[in-house]
């Protein structure tokens, strides 16, 4: 069973058939605005399923972002790969996690090493997976809200795609992101999110934290610079800069602008569940790839411009270098820092219809 962990493992591999820029591990993001953005970690390698004669070509990246008030800050982001799992040479996992909060990173390498160790003991995972998704998720944030890990302000979302077979399970906790590339033909392929932030801006989120005991504000409505009576923030593409957070009834905090995640015991009083939504997909040869990713890469990015980016590119490296790189030049048009880039881009190769 391989196991791959985000922050500690830089591997190559070179690529003859390379679709793109040959600089292999040379590629750098580039200066933009006089910030240079530096090689992240990265880890490629290449996985069979073999009960479908098909492989899985991937290329884990992870990058700390540009903070110009904070120079020291860590990159809270996490990664892990593992497959294998239970020793099932057809199952495979992908997970992304964003950590947040004071002990942010903490708690993000403590659910990514937790939740697939959980999902690798349940005897229940090739049976019934969303069973086990769900249990894995709801004991790892029991655990961590009893571990040494101060997760009263702190937590981390999960984004994570589980491969049994041919069936891709998606599971989402927060506002981090899957999307798919669907071929359409005539070289037409086009992005499928797999995954629904879980945010205030969407409706049954923000009733079901509401009554939880939240209120539901922007931080311009929670200190008066607008009518904190409209309940409508239009959408993320447009109010992003200033979204709805949650806070208790009577205080400034915890002021999360997401309803989901792993930890954050205080935000858990008012509605902010680790329960996470579970989508599944059987794969066909009309999908090339799926990516799992971190916020900070689609802040600015939609996931079809990342989908048009990958596709040009026959190694999964180079198109996770080029789309990480388009993210770190969108944030800094934006504003002047970026936040931490991580994403896993899996290719799927030679599966047939059968």
């Amino acid at each position: 069973m391989g196991c791959i962990c985000g922050k500690c493992f830089r591997r190559f591999r070179s690529s003859s058939s390379d679709g793109g820029n040959r600089n292999g591990n040379r590629i750098k993001f580039g200066a933009f605005a006089g910030r240079k953005h530096s090689i992240a970690e990265t880890w490629v390698d290449v996985v069979p399923v073999p009960s479908h004669n098909l492989r899985l070509e991937y290329c884990a990246l992870t990058q700390r972002g540009y903070y110009p008030d904070t120079p020291e800050k860590e990159n809270q982001d996490s990664f892990c790969i593992r497959t294998g799992l239970q020793g099932n040479p057809n199952v495979h996992f992908f997970g992304v996690f964003d950590g947040h909060g004071q002990f942010g990173t903490q708690c993000s390498l403590f659910v990514k090493d937790r939740l697939v160790q959980l999902l690798s003991n349940d005897p229940t995972l090739l049976g019934d997976p969303v069973k086990a998704y769900n249990s894995a998720f709801l004991t790892t944030n029991e655990e961590l809200h009893t571990s040494d890990i101060d997760d009263s302000m702190s937590g981390t979302t999960a984004i994570t795609a589980l491969i049994v077979g041919d069936t891709l399970y998606v599971a989402n906790v927060g506002d981090s992101r899957a999307m798919l590339a669907v071929n359409q033909g005539n070289n037409a392929v086009v992005a499928k999110d797999l995954s629904s932030d879980q945010t205030p801006f969407r409706e049954d989120e923000r009733e079901r934290v509401k009554l939880c005991g939240a209120r539901v504000l922007s931080v311009n409505q929670v200190e008066g610079l607008k009518d904190p009576g409209i309940q409508s923030w239009g959408d993320e593409e447009t109010e992003g800069n200033d979204p709805p957070r949650l806070w208790v009834q009577n205080g400034m905090y915890p002021g999360t602008a997401f309803t989901r995640s792993v930890g954050d015991s205080i935000a858990e009083k008012i509605g902010v569940v680790a329960i996470p939504e579970v989508s599944t997909l059987q794969l066909t040869p009309n999908y090339p790839f799926f990516v799992v990713a971190s916020d900070g890469v689609f802040e600015f990015l939609s996931s079809q411009r990342a989908v048009d980016m990958a596709s040009r590119y026959a190694d999964p490296r180079n198109a996770c270098f080029h789309i990480a790189g388009e993210s770190f030049r969108l944030w800094l048009e934006h504003e002047n820092r970026t936040d931490d880039i991580t994403m896993i881009l899996v290719q799927i190769k030679d599966l047939t219809n059968v």
